[in-house]
């Protein structure tokens, strides 16, 4: 039977709270969806709450089709399964930590591989026993710093996190291998995020505290996205931490600007201080990219590693990492400072005289002309630094490579079409890894094979986002889809609260027959949602049902009112314009069909 609006809880409100930034935020809160409770906490209303059971309805049909077990695990995890994976201090602030009575420390999961990678390890014994995949939709966890932007990001949030067992990384269909499972999960994210009418992308990405060595992202465009992505006209895309580049000039044999010259700059720890200190204090203009950003790491066998890219730029860690050779880390503070780098001030000519310092320079920075840099001296910076002469002919030497984050205008790498980089902004939906024994083999988690002898389990990772599907469908905007406009959201009809919304102009007499026989008609006989707003006039008048019903985004209104049935008619309309900006007026008989029809163009 239908839904009637008296019977249930729509809040709509006129104005959005003034810390919601941005439109989905905004209309969740004023479409009624969602309330806040505190920060970063929201409960569900039954629309909110009925567009998220969709979406998890599409999410169990589609895992059910790719092979995978529902299970559900715990939120509270013994912290000591984070230790023996080294992810708490990865983790660090974002992770919930609570003590219990007992003094035991346990986590509130933000995700779930080590008690996954513990539970199926407890249940299998054999190669025989495997592939496995098996998946689960629960709240997680996150201590955000600054919770914002609504369910986008926020401190407990609803995912769905599958993960798949192996002995074997490679193989086609049939052979159980991580990359058969992971192909089959990539494929059923794509029908996912189609079912649930929503564009998206999918770009490489780096596989972050979680681990693994191949991961894809799914976004959703939208200009008010968090995530950059970057593409060329070939079809390359990758995030900013993944994406490469083309082959980028450098020159460290350019002559100076000027001698070296020291500048006192107290407090000017950060890039923009320097230049806001040059153009008040010296009153001469210094812009960041005429700046060298110094950063120092922990390496290897107690080495230093030193990373410089311009000041406009950002160090990519995942790059450097794969130049250096092995795994880098930034250093603590305080031991850095003892061992004679002034954080905050340090400039490439820090190696000089030191033998267990390697020096990596992006190609922007690796080029002649006038440079700013940290004189390696609290509270001072060098002008007209210069690679040639205050460095290389010291004795150090430098290499230069791709060790920062691509910008859009960046040249694309040849083998992935060339051209240049263009960036668009994103929100993450969905990511898959491909994790190899990273988990399994902290966690001593091995099979035996073949031969009888024990080897590591091999995993694969695969996590939506659940609630930040809705906000995602509301903020995303395309050529051919917007997720919202001046009037409220546009829901893709697959995961729309209601299907149909009915407004009667007054729901009494012939008008309530008509209404109740049109809605009994959509569900039994089509299946479709339909919500009745029975309003009095004196709750809400015709206007104000017809601005609510907007604001809400059901994908079909019908609108019933004496004047039209006197003529055998109604108004049907289109939430997204399909059939004009005011709709059309259709007779009674013909309106289900209509419905029908229309509902088909409806993404």
């Amino acid at each position: 039977m239908p839904t009637y609006w008296t019977q249930t809880v729509i809040p709509t409100l006129r104005q959005a709270p003034g810390d919601a930034e941005v439109p989905s935020h905004q209309l969740m809160l004023r479409a009624g969806l969602v309330r806040k409770l505190g920060s970063g906490s929201y409960s569900y209303l039954p629309l909110g709450l009925r567009s998220l059971n969709k979406v998890i309805a599409i999410i169990r049909d589609e895992m059910a089709n790719a092979g995978a077990a529902e299970i559900f695990m715990p939120t509270l995890q013994p912290i000591d399964l984070w230790e023996q994976t080294k992810r708490r201090e990865a983790y660090g602030d974002n992770l919930f930590v609570v003590t219990d009575r007992h003094g035991r420390v346990q986590a509130l999961g933000p995700t779930h591989e080590e008690v996954v990678t513990d539970l199926i390890g407890a249940c299998i014994s054999s190669y025989k026993d495997l592939p496995k995949t098996v998946y689960q939709i629960q709240t997680k966890f996150r201590d955000e710093f600054r919770p914002r932007f609504g369910v986008l990001r926020s401190r407990e949030f609803l995912m769905k996190d599958a993960y798949s067992f192996h002995t074997s990384l490679e193989g086609g269909a049939g052979s159980g291998s991580l990359d058969e499972t992971y192909d089959k999960q990539y494929a059923a994210y794509q029908r996912i995020f189609e079912r649930c009418g929503v564009p998206f992308m999918i770009v490489e990405a780096e596989a972050g505290p979680i681990g693994g060595n191949a991961s894809h992202e799914f976004m959703v465009p939208s200009p008010t996205g968090e995530d950059t992505i970057l593409t060329n006209d070939a079809g390359y895309s990758a995030n900013v931490e993944k994406c490469e580049t083309g082959p980028r000039d450098s020159d460290l044999t350019g002559d100076a600007t000027g001698e070296l010259e020291a500048v006192n700059t107290p407090g000017c720890a950060g890039i923009e201080d320097v230049c806001v200190f040059f153009k008040k204090q010296l009153k001469t203009k210094l812009a960041t990219k005429n700046m060298l950003k110094t950063l120092v790491f922990s390496g290897a066998n107690q080495r230093r590693v030193v990373a410089v890219v311009r000041g406009d730029h950002e160090v990519n860690e995942a790059k450097l990492r794969a130049t250096v050779g092995c795994d880098i880390a930034m250093g603590d503070q305080d031991e850095m400072r003892n061992a004679g780098f002034a954080i905050g001030y340090v400039g490439p000519h820090v190696a000089i005289g030191k033998d267990d310092v390697d020096v990596y320079v992006d190609p922007d920075a690796a080029q002649g002309g006038f440079w700013v840099t940290g004189a390696n001296e609290t509270d001072h910076h060098h002008k007209h630094f210069n690679w040639q002469r205050d460095l290389i002919d010291q004795g150090v030497n430098v290499t230069v490579a791709d060790i920062r984050n691509a910008v859009e205008g960046d040249p694309a790498p040849a083998e992935r079409g060339g051209g240049t980089l263009q960036a668009t902004k994103g929100i993450e939906v969905g990511h898959v890894f491909k994790l190899g024994c990273k988990y399994t083999e902290a966690l001593g988690v091995t099979v035996s094979d073949e031969n009888n002898q024990r080897v590591p389990v091999i995993m694969g990772c695969y996590g939506i986002g659940v609630n930040r599907i809705l906000a995602a469908a509301i903020e995303a905007k395309t050529e051919t889809r917007t997720g919202h406009d001046d009037n409220g959201i546009i829901w893709p009809a697959a995961i729309a609260p209601f299907t149909v919304v009915i407004t009667p102009i007054a729901y009494e007499g012939q008008v309530k027959q008509v209404v109740d026989d049109l809605a009994s008609t959509l569900e039994t006989e089509h299946g479709m949602d339909v919500l009745v707003d029975d309003r009095s006039a004196e709750i809400a008048r015709p206007g104000v049902k017809f601005k609510d019903a907007d604001l809400i985004g059901i994908p079909i209104r019908i609108t019933v009112g004496e004047k039209g049935l006197a003529n055998g008619e109604v108004e049907i309309k289109a939430r997204d314009g399909s059939n004009g900006a005011k709709g059309e007026t259709i007779t009674v008989d013909q309106c289900v069909a209509h419905c029908v029809a229309l509902l088909q163009n409806i993404a």
